[in-house]
């Protein structure tokens, strides 16, 4: 059976173009289109859609306000389609809280030739949403954490150990839950998390904003200290490699992998390489089997691994891969992650065995 979508925007253009896309695919039935949240308040209930794509700025009432209610009383898999833009990107990162699935982002310029160049990556998100668990937030990792001074003292965490983590659908909120766990003195991080261009810079601020770590795209050549996340930019695969006593990033224009720019098994495999038992790694949320491999590579280096479990992945594809080939040393709930990484960290002490 082909995945039922309906395509809800208010551009009559976007929609003739998903409407090209859509049908051209045979997995997927483009079963109505709506120009606005009225329209598509019907048709969803007339047509019972599998997959809805949804714009963020609509007339009448905006598609952040339409998730919202269409999760309170009707909650499905949608998949947002954005404006490159400061104000876009932070609805988009919204609508994530809120429950969709995963965004597309809409061309600047261009309009017609840039929406046929994402048409593979618009029906992958497409078939990636119809098999995603939604999960309600509330049952999530809570936004505002308690001060870590109520929690009693803690052992220093050393400047040697390393944290990595990767993501994809589903990732943003995933990630987001991970490091509200983790201290303003952990180790430092790396992450990948499958994104678009002009997307992760507006990412990593919010992620700074939110949590304790002070959070960057990485832009090359930084040194990785504690309390540092450097996030992947959305066009480069991000990779560690050590200098002196440091580590430090390093971004790489190679080819996509696993038709993932940035990809995390590139950096996976690069802190096996140059980190060894010191990498603490957790693979989260995730259509495919990217990370898999990296995560058995960081595993046979004698570092720690982790993958999300099933039951609190939105799609349990990369962390069921790792799982399957023996790269997950523990399986968790994504809510146990952090302490986990914090927990490795203190386990393997200090010094710089790698």
């Amino acid at each position: 059976m082909p995945i039922k979508v309906l395509v809800v925007d208010d551009s009559a253009l976007i929609r003739a173009l998903l409407k090209e896309i859509i049908q051209a695919d045979p997995e997927l039935e483009l079963v109505g289109q709506a120009p606005d949240a009225y329209v598509a308040r019907d048709l969803i209930k007339q047509l019972n859609p599998d997959v809805l794509t949804l714009d963020v700025e609509m007339p009448r009432m905006d598609g952040l306000t339409f998730l919202e209610k269409l999760m309170r009383g009707r909650p499905m898999p949608v998949v947002m389609i954005s404006s490159l833009t400061e104000q876009g990107s932070e609805a988009t990162f919204r609508a994530m809280e809120l429950g969709a699935v995963d965004f597309v982002a809409k061309p600047k310029l261009g309009i017609r030739e840039g929406m046929q160049g994402y048409a593979e990556e618009i029906c992958y998100k497409i078939k990636a949403a119809s098999l995603a668990r939604l999960i309600p937030r509330q049952a999530q990792a809570p936004t505002v954490q308690e001060p870590l001074a109520s929690q009693g003292p803690r052992p220093i965490i050393g400047t040697e150990k390393l944290i990595a983590i990767g993501a994809s659908t589903g990732g943003t909120e995933a990630i987001k839950d991970v490091l509200l766990g983790l201290p303003a003195d952990s180790p430092g991080i790396v992450i990948t998390q499958h994104m678009p261009p002009g997307f992760t810079r507006s990412f990593a601020e919010r992620l700074n904003r939110m949590t304790r770590l002070n959070v960057v795209e990485a832009k090359g050549c930084e040194r990785i200290l504690p309390g540092h996340a450097f996030l992947a930019p959305g066009d480069k695969h991000l990779l560690v490699e050590r200098s002196g006593a440091n580590y430090v990033t390093r971004l790489s224009d190679a080819e996509p992998v696993r038709r993932h720019k940035p990809a995390v098994d590139p950096m996976f495999r690069s802190v096996a390489q140059c980190a060894g038992r010191n990498v603490i790694a957790c693979l989260l949320t995730g259509m495919g089997k990217d990370g898999a491999q990296g995560m058995l590579e960081i595993r046979q280096a004698g570092g720690y691994t982790v993958a999300q479990n099933e039951a609190t992945c939105v799609v349990y594809g990369m962390p069921r891969e790792a799982v399957a080939i023996g790269g997950a040393e523990d399986i968790l709930p994504l809510g146990e992650i952090a302490e986990a990484l914090l927990q490795q960290a203190r386990k393997r002490g200090g010094g710089n065995r790698v």
